[in-house]
C-alpha cells in the first residue's frame, strides 16, 4: 500500500460537513427541530477552520522539509564522544 500525506484541513472540513448532515438528518427524521439557518455558520465556520488548519500544516511541513546548514540528511555528523573502538 502506498503511503500518503495526512491532510488535517480536509479532516476538519469533512467533520463540519458531516456534522451539518447529521443535524439535518435528525431534523428530517423528526428527532429534533433544527432551524434552516444552522447550516450557514457550521459550513462557513468549518471551511474557515479547515483553511486555517491547511495553511498551518503547509507552513509547518515547508519549514520542516527545508534543509538547514548542517542538518541536511546526507550531512549527518556523528559524535564519537565516549565511544572508543579499543578494548582494554
Amino acid at each position: 500500500m502506498l503511503r500518503h500525506d495526512v491532510r488535517p484541513g480536509k479532516l476538519v472540513a469533512g467533520f463540519f460537513l458531516t456534522l451539518t448532515a447529521v443535524i439535518y438528518a435528525g431534523d428530517a427524521g423528526g428527532s429534533w427541530e433544527a432551524p434552516w439557518f444552522v447550516a450557514i455558520p457550521l459550513v462557513t465556520g468549518g471551511l474557515c477552520l479547515a483553511g486555517a488548519t491547511a495553511l498551518l500544516t503547509h507552513a509547518i511541513r515547508r519549514r520542516r522539509s527545508s534543509p538547514c546548514a548542517g542538518h541536511a540528511p546526507g550531512n549527518r555528523q556523528t559524535s564519537d564522544a565516549g565511544v572508543s573502538g579499543r578494548t582494554e
